[in-house]
Protein backbone atom coordinates (compact mmCIF):
# COMPACT_ATOMS: atom_id res chain seq x y z
CA UNK A 1 0.00 0.00 0.00
CA UNK A 2 1.15 3.57 -0.95
CA UNK A 3 0.96 6.35 1.98
CA UNK A 4 1.90 9.55 1.88
CA UNK A 5 3.58 9.65 5.88
CA UNK A 6 4.74 7.18 8.50
CA UNK A 7 2.95 6.77 11.45
CA UNK A 8 0.11 5.05 13.36
CA UNK A 9 -1.51 3.47 9.74
CA UNK A 10 1.56 2.49 8.07
CA UNK A 11 2.63 0.78 11.94
CA UNK A 12 -0.86 -1.11 11.76
CA UNK A 13 -0.48 -2.10 8.26
CA UNK A 14 2.72 -3.51 9.21
CA UNK A 15 1.26 -5.58 12.21
CA UNK A 16 -1.16 -7.07 9.63
CA UNK A 17 1.62 -7.96 7.45
CA UNK A 18 1.16 -5.67 4.28
CA UNK A 19 3.55 -3.99 2.81
CA UNK A 20 3.70 0.16 2.30
CA UNK A 21 5.42 2.45 0.29
CA UNK A 22 6.20 5.98 1.16
CA UNK A 23 5.35 8.52 -1.21
CA UNK A 24 7.01 11.47 -0.48
CA UNK A 25 4.29 14.15 -0.88
CA UNK A 26 6.31 17.43 0.61
CA UNK A 27 10.06 18.21 0.55
CA UNK A 28 11.94 19.36 2.87
CA UNK A 29 11.19 22.80 3.21
CA UNK A 30 7.18 21.21 3.86
CA UNK A 31 6.00 22.23 0.69
CA UNK A 32 3.64 19.93 -0.93
CA UNK A 33 5.33 18.51 -4.20
CA UNK A 34 3.33 19.69 -7.66
CA UNK A 35 0.67 16.78 -9.11
CA UNK A 36 3.49 15.88 -11.72
CA UNK A 37 6.27 15.22 -9.36
CA UNK A 38 3.75 12.49 -7.24
CA UNK A 39 2.55 11.24 -10.31
CA UNK A 40 5.93 10.02 -11.24
CA UNK A 41 6.50 8.64 -7.94
CA UNK A 42 3.70 6.93 -8.31
CA UNK A 43 4.36 5.66 -11.24
CA UNK A 44 7.84 4.35 -10.68
CA UNK A 45 6.32 2.81 -8.06
CA UNK A 46 3.64 1.18 -9.87
CA UNK A 47 6.48 -0.29 -12.57
CA UNK A 48 8.36 -1.42 -9.44
CA UNK A 49 5.30 -4.24 -8.23
CA UNK A 50 2.98 -4.11 -11.04
CA UNK A 51 -0.27 -4.52 -9.02
CA UNK A 52 -3.10 -6.02 -10.77
CA UNK A 53 -5.27 -3.46 -9.59
CA UNK A 54 -5.15 0.36 -7.92
CA UNK A 55 -7.87 1.41 -5.57
CA UNK A 56 -7.50 5.17 -4.49
CA UNK A 57 -8.95 5.79 -1.37
CA UNK A 58 -10.05 9.59 -1.84
CA UNK A 59 -11.65 12.27 -4.18
CA UNK A 60 -7.63 13.75 -4.05
CA UNK A 61 -6.26 10.54 -4.37
CA UNK A 62 -7.99 9.31 -7.14
CA UNK A 63 -7.61 12.68 -8.69
CA UNK A 64 -3.63 11.72 -8.33
CA UNK A 65 -3.79 8.11 -9.45
CA UNK A 66 -6.29 8.46 -12.60
CA UNK A 67 -3.62 9.34 -14.96
CA UNK A 68 -1.14 7.52 -13.94
CA UNK A 69 -3.04 4.13 -13.76
CA UNK A 70 -4.51 4.92 -17.43
CA UNK A 71 -0.42 5.73 -18.40
CA UNK A 72 0.79 2.55 -16.96
CA UNK A 73 -2.35 0.15 -18.51
CA UNK A 74 -3.50 -0.80 -14.80
CA UNK A 75 -6.89 -0.37 -13.77
CA UNK A 76 -7.96 1.25 -10.82
CA UNK A 77 -10.73 2.67 -9.05
CA UNK A 78 -11.58 5.84 -6.95
CA UNK A 79 -13.46 6.01 -3.98
CA UNK A 80 -15.57 9.32 -3.73
CA UNK A 81 -16.15 9.73 -0.36
CA UNK A 82 -16.56 13.62 -0.24
CA UNK A 83 -18.68 15.80 -2.23
CA UNK A 84 -16.34 18.33 -3.76
CA UNK A 85 -16.80 20.79 -6.61
CA UNK A 86 -14.17 19.67 -9.05
CA UNK A 87 -12.68 21.87 -12.12
CA UNK A 88 -12.66 20.26 -15.87
CA UNK A 89 -9.12 19.09 -15.10
CA UNK A 90 -10.49 17.24 -12.16
CA UNK A 91 -13.23 15.52 -13.88
CA UNK A 92 -10.67 14.32 -16.66
CA UNK A 93 -8.73 12.62 -14.00
CA UNK A 94 -11.24 10.70 -12.41
CA UNK A 95 -12.98 9.88 -15.90
CA UNK A 96 -9.20 7.88 -16.27
CA UNK A 97 -10.53 5.59 -13.94
CA UNK A 98 -12.38 1.76 -14.69
CA UNK A 99 -15.44 2.44 -12.02
CA UNK A 100 -15.79 5.17 -9.25
CA UNK A 101 -17.27 4.47 -6.49
CA UNK A 102 -19.84 6.82 -3.95
CA UNK A 103 -20.22 6.00 -0.45
CA UNK A 104 -23.97 7.03 -1.07
CA UNK A 105 -26.13 7.66 -3.51
CA UNK A 106 -26.38 11.69 -2.91
CA UNK A 107 -22.66 11.71 -3.40
CA UNK A 108 -23.45 9.25 -6.59
CA UNK A 109 -25.99 12.33 -7.68
CA UNK A 110 -23.37 15.06 -6.84
CA UNK A 111 -20.51 13.78 -9.17
CA UNK A 112 -23.66 13.28 -11.78
CA UNK A 113 -24.40 16.86 -11.81
CA UNK A 114 -20.64 17.66 -12.18
CA UNK A 115 -20.73 15.97 -15.19
CA UNK A 116 -18.65 12.30 -14.10
CA UNK A 117 -20.66 9.37 -16.59
CA UNK A 118 -23.22 8.20 -15.07
CA UNK A 119 -22.09 4.75 -16.08
CA UNK A 120 -18.50 4.70 -14.10
CA UNK A 121 -20.26 5.22 -10.67
CA UNK A 122 -21.40 2.73 -8.30
CA UNK A 123 -22.50 2.97 -5.26
CA UNK A 124 -21.33 1.39 -2.04
CA UNK A 125 -22.55 2.28 1.30
CA UNK A 126 -19.37 2.69 4.23
CA UNK A 127 -19.37 -0.25 6.77
CA UNK A 128 -18.92 -0.30 10.56
CA UNK A 129 -17.30 -3.08 12.60
CA UNK A 130 -20.19 -4.37 14.44
CA UNK A 131 -18.01 -6.47 17.15
CA UNK A 132 -16.06 -3.03 17.87
CA UNK A 133 -19.14 -1.04 18.04
CA UNK A 134 -21.56 -2.49 19.85
CA UNK A 135 -23.94 -1.40 22.94
CA UNK A 136 -22.20 -1.35 26.32
CA UNK A 137 -23.08 -0.81 29.90
CA UNK A 138 -22.15 2.78 30.92
CA UNK A 139 -18.98 3.07 33.13
CA UNK A 140 -19.25 6.21 33.54
CA UNK A 141 -15.33 6.67 33.10
CA UNK A 142 -15.94 10.16 31.32
CA UNK A 143 -17.82 11.65 34.14
CA UNK A 144 -14.88 10.97 36.45
CA UNK A 145 -12.48 12.03 33.63
CA UNK A 146 -14.79 15.66 33.52
CA UNK A 147 -15.22 15.93 37.27
CA UNK A 148 -18.98 15.76 36.29
CA UNK A 149 -21.67 14.62 38.83
CA UNK A 150 -23.19 11.17 37.71
CA UNK A 151 -26.33 13.09 37.46
CA UNK A 152 -25.15 14.69 34.38
CA UNK A 153 -26.39 13.40 31.10
CA UNK A 154 -23.63 13.62 28.39
CA UNK A 155 -24.40 14.02 24.51
CA UNK A 156 -22.02 14.65 21.91
CA UNK A 157 -21.40 15.82 18.63
CA UNK A 158 -18.51 14.14 16.76
CA UNK A 159 -16.41 14.95 13.96
CA UNK A 160 -13.99 17.06 12.45
CA UNK A 161 -14.18 21.03 13.83
CA UNK A 162 -14.93 22.44 10.22
CA UNK A 163 -17.76 25.04 9.03
CA UNK A 164 -19.74 22.47 6.76
CA UNK A 165 -19.92 19.93 10.35
CA UNK A 166 -22.40 22.32 11.21
CA UNK A 167 -21.10 22.69 14.90
CA UNK A 168 -22.25 26.44 15.75
CA UNK A 169 -25.16 25.08 15.04
CA UNK A 170 -25.38 21.85 17.49
CA UNK A 171 -24.14 24.45 20.05
CA UNK A 172 -27.10 27.18 19.37
CA UNK A 173 -29.38 24.03 19.58
CA UNK A 174 -27.86 22.68 22.97
CA UNK A 175 -28.34 26.32 24.54
CA UNK A 176 -31.86 25.74 24.12
CA UNK A 177 -31.84 22.30 25.58
CA UNK A 178 -30.14 23.58 28.67
CA UNK A 179 -32.08 26.76 29.32
CA UNK A 180 -34.95 23.79 30.29
CA UNK A 181 -32.73 21.02 30.96
CA UNK A 182 -29.32 22.19 32.91
CA UNK A 183 -27.52 18.92 34.04
CA UNK A 184 -26.61 18.44 30.52
CA UNK A 185 -23.27 18.68 29.16
CA UNK A 186 -22.52 18.68 25.35
CA UNK A 187 -19.32 17.03 24.63
CA UNK A 188 -17.30 17.81 21.25
CA UNK A 189 -14.97 15.50 19.52
CA UNK A 190 -12.69 15.72 16.83
CA UNK A 191 -10.00 18.27 15.78
CA UNK A 192 -9.07 20.67 13.49
CA UNK A 193 -7.86 19.33 9.95
CA UNK A 194 -6.90 22.42 7.84
CA UNK A 195 -4.84 24.95 8.28
CA UNK A 196 -6.49 27.44 6.26
CA UNK A 197 -6.73 31.15 8.06
CA UNK A 198 -10.99 30.69 7.17
CA UNK A 199 -10.73 27.03 9.66
CA UNK A 200 -8.21 28.50 12.29
CA UNK A 201 -10.52 31.55 12.67
CA UNK A 202 -13.88 28.92 12.83
CA UNK A 203 -12.19 27.18 15.44
CA UNK A 204 -11.66 30.04 17.51
CA UNK A 205 -15.17 31.82 17.17
CA UNK A 206 -16.45 28.36 18.01
CA UNK A 207 -14.40 28.10 21.22
CA UNK A 208 -15.33 31.77 21.92
CA UNK A 209 -19.07 31.19 21.65
CA UNK A 210 -18.66 27.72 24.02
CA UNK A 211 -16.86 30.36 27.09
CA UNK A 212 -19.92 32.49 26.48
CA UNK A 213 -21.99 32.88 29.88
CA UNK A 214 -25.01 30.90 28.78
CA UNK A 215 -22.68 27.85 27.69
CA UNK A 216 -19.87 27.94 30.08
CA UNK A 217 -18.95 24.85 31.99
CA UNK A 218 -21.30 22.44 30.11
CA UNK A 219 -19.45 22.36 26.65
CA UNK A 220 -16.01 20.57 26.63
CA UNK A 221 -13.59 19.92 23.85
CA UNK A 222 -12.35 16.66 24.08
CA UNK A 223 -10.25 16.61 20.89
CA UNK A 224 -9.13 14.17 18.97
CA UNK A 225 -10.01 10.87 20.82
CA UNK A 226 -8.83 6.82 20.29
CA UNK A 227 -11.72 5.13 22.27
CA UNK A 228 -14.81 6.51 19.78
CA UNK A 229 -16.13 2.69 20.84
CA UNK A 230 -16.08 2.92 24.55
CA UNK A 231 -17.09 6.83 24.45
CA UNK A 232 -20.08 6.92 22.21
CA UNK A 233 -21.78 4.41 24.85
CA UNK A 234 -21.77 7.12 27.41
CA UNK A 235 -23.79 9.37 25.40
CA UNK A 236 -27.39 10.11 25.98
CA UNK A 237 -27.49 11.21 22.47
CA UNK A 238 -25.41 12.38 19.66
CA UNK A 239 -26.08 15.62 17.80
CA UNK A 240 -24.95 15.82 14.15
CA UNK A 241 -25.64 18.70 12.85
CA UNK A 242 -23.83 18.93 9.33
CA UNK A 243 -24.65 20.96 6.61
CA UNK A 244 -23.48 18.49 3.79
CA UNK A 245 -22.52 14.88 4.61
CA UNK A 246 -22.06 12.27 2.11
CA UNK A 247 -21.91 9.54 4.33
CA UNK A 248 -21.26 10.15 7.82
CA UNK A 249 -18.56 7.78 9.67
CA UNK A 250 -19.98 8.39 13.17
CA UNK A 251 -23.58 8.18 12.04
CA UNK A 252 -22.94 4.54 11.50
CA UNK A 253 -21.03 4.10 14.53
CA UNK A 254 -23.04 5.77 16.96
CA UNK A 255 -26.05 3.58 15.51
CA UNK A 256 -24.58 0.55 15.97
CA UNK A 257 -23.69 1.11 19.50
CA UNK A 258 -27.34 1.68 19.70
CA UNK A 259 -27.47 5.24 20.68
CA UNK A 260 -30.38 7.99 20.09
CA UNK A 261 -29.14 10.24 17.00
CA UNK A 262 -30.77 13.59 15.96
CA UNK A 263 -29.15 14.48 13.08
CA UNK A 264 -29.77 17.20 9.90
CA UNK A 265 -30.97 15.53 6.42
CA UNK A 266 -28.34 16.00 4.48
CA UNK A 267 -26.62 14.03 1.78
CA UNK A 268 -26.43 10.14 2.83
CA UNK A 269 -27.51 10.39 6.06
CA UNK A 270 -31.30 9.83 4.54
CA UNK A 271 -30.15 6.71 3.20
CA UNK A 272 -28.82 5.35 6.59
CA UNK A 273 -31.64 6.45 8.74
CA UNK A 274 -35.04 6.28 5.89
CA UNK A 275 -37.79 7.27 7.96
CA UNK A 276 -40.01 3.65 7.65
CA UNK A 277 -37.04 2.45 10.18
CA UNK A 278 -37.65 4.91 12.72
CA UNK A 279 -34.06 4.34 13.66
CA UNK A 280 -32.62 8.39 14.25
CA UNK A 281 -34.32 11.98 14.43
CA UNK A 282 -33.79 13.82 11.40
CA UNK A 283 -34.34 17.57 11.33
CA UNK A 284 -33.57 20.31 8.37
CA UNK A 285 -29.83 21.58 7.96
CA UNK A 286 -29.37 24.87 9.50
CA UNK A 287 -32.29 25.09 12.05
CA UNK A 288 -31.35 24.53 15.59
CA UNK A 289 -34.50 25.67 16.93
CA UNK A 290 -35.94 22.46 15.41
CA UNK A 291 -32.76 20.50 16.29
CA UNK A 292 -33.33 21.35 19.68
CA UNK A 293 -37.40 20.51 19.83
CA UNK A 294 -36.05 17.08 19.01
CA UNK A 295 -33.19 16.83 21.50
CA UNK A 296 -35.41 17.99 24.30
CA UNK A 297 -37.89 15.65 23.28
CA UNK A 298 -35.40 12.84 23.22
CA UNK A 299 -33.86 13.42 26.37
CA UNK A 300 -37.27 13.65 28.37
CA UNK A 301 -38.33 10.15 27.24
CA UNK A 302 -36.58 7.21 27.86
CA UNK A 303 -38.74 4.60 26.28
CA UNK A 304 -37.92 6.59 23.13
CA UNK A 305 -34.67 6.27 23.18
CA UNK A 306 -34.62 3.12 24.02
CA UNK A 307 -36.41 2.27 21.11
CA UNK A 308 -34.43 4.35 18.79
CA UNK A 309 -31.61 2.55 20.13
CA UNK A 310 -32.61 -0.57 18.85
CA UNK A 311 -33.91 0.59 15.90
CA UNK A 312 -30.40 2.09 14.84
CA UNK A 313 -28.64 -0.96 15.78
CA UNK A 314 -31.01 -3.38 13.58
CA UNK A 315 -30.41 -0.79 10.83
CA UNK A 316 -26.72 -0.76 10.66
CA UNK A 317 -26.91 -4.67 11.67
CA UNK A 318 -28.77 -5.28 8.19
CA UNK A 319 -27.31 -3.03 6.06
CA UNK A 320 -24.03 -1.36 7.08
CA UNK A 321 -21.47 -3.80 8.73
CA UNK A 322 -18.04 -3.72 7.68
CA UNK A 323 -18.49 -7.18 6.26
CA UNK A 324 -20.73 -6.46 3.58
CA UNK A 325 -19.00 -3.20 2.99
CA UNK A 326 -16.00 -5.43 1.91
CA UNK A 327 -17.84 -8.07 -0.31
CA UNK A 328 -18.96 -5.11 -2.59
CA UNK A 329 -16.09 -3.67 -2.71
CA UNK A 330 -14.03 -6.93 -3.66
CA UNK A 331 -16.75 -7.67 -6.46
CA UNK A 332 -15.95 -3.96 -8.04
CA UNK A 333 -12.59 -4.99 -7.76
CA UNK A 334 -13.36 -8.23 -9.41
CA UNK A 335 -15.14 -6.52 -11.99
CA UNK A 336 -12.65 -4.12 -12.73
CA UNK A 337 -9.90 -6.22 -13.30
CA UNK A 338 -12.12 -8.33 -15.60
CA UNK A 339 -12.82 -5.87 -17.73
CA UNK A 340 -9.07 -4.71 -18.30
CA UNK A 341 -8.48 -8.77 -19.38
CA UNK A 342 -6.08 -9.43 -16.29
Amino acid sequence: MAIGCPGPLQRQLEQMGIETRLLEFHNDQGQRHPQQVLREQLLQVCQQIRPQLIHANSVAMSRLVGPVAARACIPSLGHLRDMLRISGQAWRDLQCHARLLAVSAATKAWYERWGVAPEKLHVVHNGVDLDRFRPRERTGYLHQELSLPPSAVLVGKVGQICLRKGTLDVLEAFRQVIVKQSNVHLLIVGERHSGKLESIEFEQSLRRRAESPDLAEHVHFLGYRNDVSRLLPELTALLHGARQEPLGRVLLEAAAVGLPIVATDVGGTSEIFPPRTNSAVLVPPENPDAMAHEVRSVLQDAARQAELGRSARQRIRSSFSDTACATRIREHFEAAVKCAGH
